[in-house]
């Protein structure tokens, strides 16, 4: 009998130390994913925080929970399942998938810049900031992150395609759970900034109160930075995933003129090499994604945007 309980002890002993084993290599999967989908969570939360700007400080934080939690949606209940699915089934699926999904983020990008290029940003504008519609706020900002976080997640499962199905699968959300945490705890700490340095401002302590009064001279600035910043990245992330999509599709033109420049740039540069060269990449895609964008932009204000201008006028003549 005491036998057969060591024998036991000895077994689930060793099952502890497999199950641990396999925790620590979901862990460093996880990781080694994360840290590849880098770029494009700094864009994530470079794109966020322009939704928030002009509301009323006691309703940034909820919606950017709310923000946080259709993300977190995005990820494990959709995007998550249709990755492992296609990737399992349909993998050649995944790559124009994610095009369209690139065009889509250089139409928006390319939007913006056609709205503060035109006025009509301005104009625009001053009726958000009197009253936005928190719906519509939030909507537009989830299926903005849809795209970023469908690259994320997309990046990350090639890190991982010779694992298991359900290791990929745990590993995968993992990813998403982790980087909406990073991505959305960093933008609330960014936008309540100015409330932070309003408090300290207030401070009987000289120094303290100069950096809260700086936080609050400086937010205003960021917060436009920002707003510049996620547009950039918009436009840099959408002709990115299409220049990437173009070579697999085997179209590879475009994307071998960039790799050449790219290339180039890192042999002129020496030790800087790496760093020219991903600008080099980066200031590519993002023309690329400029181009793709203004051209979407063009055909839809050609087309629905000037069927509904026809039939607000028919509308309105009646």
């Amino acid at each position: 009998m005491a036998g057969g309980l060591v024998a036991l002890f000895d077994d689930v002993a060793l099952l502890a130390r497999a199950a641990a084993a396999s925790i620590d290599d979901v862990g460093a999967a996880a990781g080694r994913a994360g840290v590849k989908a880098a770029g494009v969570v700094v864009d994530d939360t470079a794109v966020t925080p322009q939704y928030v700007r002009g509301l009323s400080a006691d309703r940034e934080l909820p919606i950017i929970r709310r923000i946080a939690i259709g993300s977190l949606r995005n990820k494990l209940l959709v995007i998550l399942p249709a990755i492992l699915l296609l990737s399992q089934f349909l993998p050649w699926l995944l790559t124009p998938i994610l095009m369209i999904g690139g065009a889509y983020l250089c139409y928006e990008g390319a939007e913006k810049v056609w709205h503060r290029l035109s006025g009509h940003h301005d104009d625009h504008a001053a009726g958000e900031e009197a009253m936005p519609d928190e719906k519509t706020i939030v909507s537009g900002a989830v299926r903005t992150d849809f795209i970023l976080s469908a690259e994320i997640m997309v990046i990350s499962l090639n890190e991982v395609a010779s694992e298991r199905f359900w290791s990929r699968a745990i590993i995968l959300a993992v990813v998403g759970l982790l980087i909406t945490i990073l991505v959305y705890g960093v933008v609330a700490l960014i936008v309540k900034m100015d409330d932070a340095g309003l408090r300290l401002s207030q401070s009987s302590k000289k120094g303290v109160a100069a950096f809260g009064r700086g936080l609050v001279k400086g937010m205003p600035r960021l917060l436009t930075a920002l707003t510049v910043v996620g547009t950039a990245a918009m436009l840099w992330v959408g002709g990115h995933i299409l220049l990437v999509g173009s070579d697999e599709l085997g179209l590879h033109a475009v994307y071998g003129v960039v790799h050449h420049l790219e290339e180039l740039a890192h042999e002129a540069t020496g030790a800087l090499g790496g760093v020219v060269g991903w600008l080099v990449n980066t200031f590519a895609s993002a023309l690329v994604g400029l181009a793709v964008g203004a051209l979407i932009v063009l055909v839809v204000n050609l087309t629905v945007h000037r069927r509904k201008a026809h039939a607000a006028g028919g509308t309105g003549s009646h």
